[in-house]
């Protein structure tokens, strides 16, 4: 019978997508119930770190490569310069903005265009020269997100080509769309940009239908704690169940209202890190006789060892109660001791009472709308939630002990799969503040609404309606936008408010105010204000003053398909340098060990072969487009065929325990 839904077949897969500042991770929601989707090595978190090189060939300074992921985190000691990490702080931020991490970072961070932030990588040529290639963090991200995207379609067995991204609620226009700049630049159509805690509500509140799971939410008022790697957010939710109709069924979907958001971009994790790492220079510096921490000039590669160790540091004082370190600062000098919990506790007080006060400021927010209810719940995301002190202080300000059923580096990844299961159609059980289900309008004289914008509408749309004031002389409109199906602005919901000033004092009904509605493609609602006498303008939304302009992307996404053919063939040539490589090497050992065994002529056709390979190579690390990669194939496939003679010789004198003579 058909219900009207469609099949999972047919639907498009959508995953949910944590774009952290330590670490990411991707999952989806389908029949299952939401998952995290995991890598080859069964791993969940993906670092977000990002390391630049020049691959083989690249002589010309092109050809840029990035290692993601764990092999980047775990060799950043020893390409301190070229790796990347945190960028997450720097997203649709100015130079300016970053100038206070500058100091623990590896790598140098210079002013682009319009003064927002670029990373400056030194890359080495094959010929041992040098050049500085800028990367906006969107671009790095994107190597994340695509890294993302490769995990979920291996594990999916299909390919993605749409996510639900989150961000901290306090990222700004700019921030945001940042974000959404790194998703396109990854081959990702962002189809919902999320706040964090909004997705960690969806995760609790929804989860799975089975009756032993017992960390759904399912009722009341919810705030969300989340404190990742570089960001906190604080989050008031109210979460309303779905009514249950005459037949004992549901009625309509869950309903999920962020009454009160507050937090800080600029502080999480790394800013505990940073605590110890100062402390660590500062003692460093006095046991060798320097006056100043600043007089102790680390280099790159010893400034991000020691922000390693003191993440290590803090991740085992989460679980025992001293932790040690040493380090050996060269000349002789090691430094050494023992670090204890309640040391490490008061170092990191003063930024764990800074999120409290933006806990404060949010329920004091929501306080008229709460109407005296208490808080039911309090959940934790984000690693550094794991900090002892954090999760007792918290604890004591909501004086209600901290919700940690689910894993708090998963929760956010989880509730953006659930949020794009519903995008897609294959969930129904929930609604967020969305433009798309509901009519859109805006409340006039009387508290009506004007609708502008019908439910159903295809997206995009756009509508315009004129308005004019009711009050003689008024120079300054407030426009309220609502949400909903029903007549009044009291039965609606509201989503947002904006003011028109700077009107000439005129009389009523004279102003011609035209307001446009306008959803995108990714389904975002732009309202925008225009009084056509005097010209004034206003709008919902902020033109971001950071990130890449358009005009970047396009460039960007158009140099990726101008060169899509040339990228793969040196794709193609890099991996047969490094397998014949390989080859060469292994096939050169065995020959020098048994040339005597072989027969004169054999043993000259292998030659002959081994310096027609070693040729191939040559001339690609040189120059990759001075080799057919089709011949260059042939010769590798021709020398590991006439090999196997020297392969069995090689395999029968390990048998008998011959070594060569």
């Amino acid at each position: 019978m058909d219900d009207g839904t469609v099949s999972e077949s047919k639907r498009e897969t959508i995953v949910g997508i944590d774009l952290g500042t330590t670490n990411s991770l991707v999952a989806v929601a389908d029949e299952r119930g939401p998952r995290v989707l995991v890598d080859g090595a069964g791993r969940a978190l993906l670092p977000s770190v990002v390391r630049f090189e020049l691959g083989e060939g690249g002589g010309d300074g092109g050809g840029v490569r990035a290692v993601v992921g764990h092999d980047a985190r775990r060799e950043s000691v020893d390409f301190p310069r070229t790796t990347i990490s945190s960028v997450k702080r720097l997203m649709g931020r100015s130079l300016e903005d970053a100038k206070a991490d500058l100091g623990y970072l590896s790598y140098e961070v210079v002013a682009g265009e319009r003064g927002n932030a670029r990373v400056a990588v030194m890359l080495q040529r094959a010929d041992g020269s040098e050049v500085v290639r800028k990367f906006s963090p969107e671009e790095v991200s994107a190597r994340v997100l695509g890294a993302l995207k490769e995990q979920a379609e291996k594990a999916l067995g299909r390919e993605v080509r749409k996510a639900v991204v989150t961000v901290p609620a306090y990222f700004d226009d700019a921030q945001r769309q940042a974000t959404r700049a790194a998703g396109r630049l990854a081959g990702l159509e962002v189809v919902r940009i999320v706040p964090e805690p909004t997705a960690a509500a969806l995760a609790y509140g929804l989860g799975t239908d089975r009756a032993e799971d017992d960390h759904r939410l399912t009722n009341g008022t919810i705030a969300v704690y989340d404190l990742g790697g570089g960001t906190f957010d604080v989050s008031i939710l109210r979460l309303t169940p779905a009514e249950e109709g005459a037949d004992g069924q549901s009625g309509g979907p869950a309903f999920y209202q962020v009454i009160a958001t507050s937090g800080d971009t600029h502080l999480g994790g790394d800013d505990f890190d940073h605590l110890l790492v100062s402390m660590f220079r500062r003692e460093i510096a006095e046991l060798m006789g320097l006056k100043e921490p600043g007089d102790l000039n680390l280099p790159p590669e010893t400034r991000r060892a020691l922000v390693q160790l003191a993440e290590s540091v803090k991740i085992r004082l989460s679980e025992h109660e001293t932790a040690s370190v040493r380090i050996d600062a060269g000349g002789g000098v090691i430094y050494g001791r023992e670090i204890t919990r309640g040391e490490f506790d008061a170092m990191i007080a003063p930024l764990v009472e800074r999120t409290l006060e933006r806990c404060k400021a949010a329920l004091r927010d929501a306080a008229g709308q709460l109407e005296g209810a208490a808080i039911d719940a309090v959940v934790m995301v984000g690693g550094s939630t794991r900090v002892p002190l954090v999760r007792k202080r918290v604890g004591e300000v909501f004086g209600i002990e901290p919700y940690t059923a689910i894993d708090p580096d998963q929760v956010v990844a989880l509730g953006a799969a659930v949020q794009a299961s519903i995008l897609s159609g294959a969930n129904r059980d929930a609604l967020l503040l969305d433009v798309i289900p509901l009519s859109l309008g805006i409340e006039t004289v009387g508290g009506a609404v004007a609708k502008l914008v019908v439910r159903n509408s295809t997206v995009p749309a756009r509508a315009t309606e004129h308005f004019s004031t009711s009050v003689d002389g008024q120079t300054s409109i407030r426009f309220t936008v609502f949400q909903g199906e029903r007549e009044m602005a009291e039965d609606c919901r509201k989503l947002g408010e904006f003011f028109l000033r700077g009107l000439p004092p005129m009389p009523a009904g004279v102003p011609q105010i035209n307001v446009e509605f306008l959803v995108d493609a990714n389904g975002v609602l732009n309202v925008t204000a225009h009084e056509r006498r005097s010209g004034k303008r206003s709008s919902l939304q902020v033109v971001p003053n950071h990130g890449l302009t358009n005009e970047e992307i396009e460039r960007i996404e158009a140099e990726s398909i101008t060169h899509a053919k040339d990228d793969m063939t040196r794709h193609r040539v890099v991996d047969l340098i490094t397998n014949s490589k390989l080859d060469l090497k292994w096939i050169g050992e065995r020959l020098g060990r048994f040339e005597d065994r072989l027969e004169p002529g054999y043993r000259d056709e292998l030659k002959a072969k081994i310096a027609t390979l070693e040729e191939f190579v040559r001339r690609a690390i040189g120059d990759w487009r001075s080799v057919d990669p089709n011949a260059m194939y042939a010769a590798k496939n021709e020398l590991d065929q006439a090999s196997v003679r020297l392969q069995e010789v090689s395999i029968a004198a390990s048998l008998r325990d011959d070594p060569p003579g």
